[in-house]
């Protein structure tokens, strides 16, 4: 297990979630048994996690049907987006622009991707992969919108 991740084991599955996200449940979890043994009022404890009545009781029936596991965030986890793009083709691209193209502009680089290689991967993309790798693309200074002289009145 590593330093950022953290496991969660329940009957049904085992999945890992950050460590921020899981010490987050566990004061969520906290606030909610100290509720149920009636230490604190369902309101104080809303007020507490800063959420309404309404969202502490939803929140309250997901711990009652999943327990632990339903008092995670439910957009977290799960894989990210379906149209991201594979690790194997990020490698790749900087693999060609390093090897072959590493004297062609972006522009020229992102041309040759769609017609040799056959990806369909846009531009923008591709020239912010290329920053963010440090491989080329260097971004430029913006340049002043308004350079005039003085105001009229």
């Amino acid at each position: 297990m590593s330093g950022k991740r953290a496991v969660v084991e329940n009957r049904r599955m085992t999945r890992l979630y950050r460590k921020a996200a899981v010490e987050r449940a566990m004061k969520r979890q906290e606030i909610i048994l100290r509720a149920y043994a009636k230490k604190i009022s369902w309101i104080e404890a809303a007020e507490i996690l800063g959420y309404s009545a309404r969202h502490l009781r939803r929140l309250r029936e997901k711990y009652e049907e999943y327990g632990f596991e339903g008092l995670f965030d439910g957009r977290m986890g799960e894989g990210g987006s379906p149209r991201r793009i594979a690790v194997e083709v990020v490698e790749e691209v900087l693999r060609l622009y390093r090897e072959q193209y590493y004297d062609s502009s972006t522009r020229h680089f992102h041309e040759k991707l769609g017609g040799r290689a056959s990806m369909t991967i846009s531009y923008t993309w591709v020239r912010n992969l290329l920053q963010e790798s440090g491989a080329g693309g260097e971004k430029r200074p913006r340049k002043k919108h308004r350079r005039g002289g003085a105001r009229r009145q």
